[in-house]
């Protein structure tokens, strides 16, 4: 399932570039969370370790529910006015806040 989500270069590099900083081992945790002024919100954090229903590609993991509902996104890092994040454009979300951290299905 997670082979539907696409991560970016840019993305990858972060990623990377992140986790060398921490502890070897690390991973790369992406989950949706219910919250945020739209509903759901997407959480970006670290763990060092594999959850039973945690799905992994490479040093990524995501839940299976979060990868549910990431099927067909594109995971992307930017640089913008606002500062750097990593975006995600969700074709399942039908609507999100004006900083693209919430959406709603």
């Amino acid at each position: 399932m997670i082979k539907e989500i696409k991560f970016t270069d840019k993305a990858i590099k972060q990623i990377n570039n992140l986790l060398s900083q921490k502890d070897p081992g690390s991973f790369f945790k992406i989950a949706i969370k219910g919250g945020g002024c739209s509903g759901f919100q997407y959480e970006f954090t670290f763990d060092n370790k594999l959850e039973a229903d945690d799905l992994k590609h490479e040093n990524i993991l995501i839940d299976k529910t979060s990868a549910d509902l990431l099927k067909g996104s594109e995971v992307d890092f930017v640089s913008e006015l606002i500062g750097d994040q990593f975006k995600i454009t969700n074709p399942q979300s039908k609507s999100s806040c004006g900083c693209g951290v919430s959406f709603s299905i």
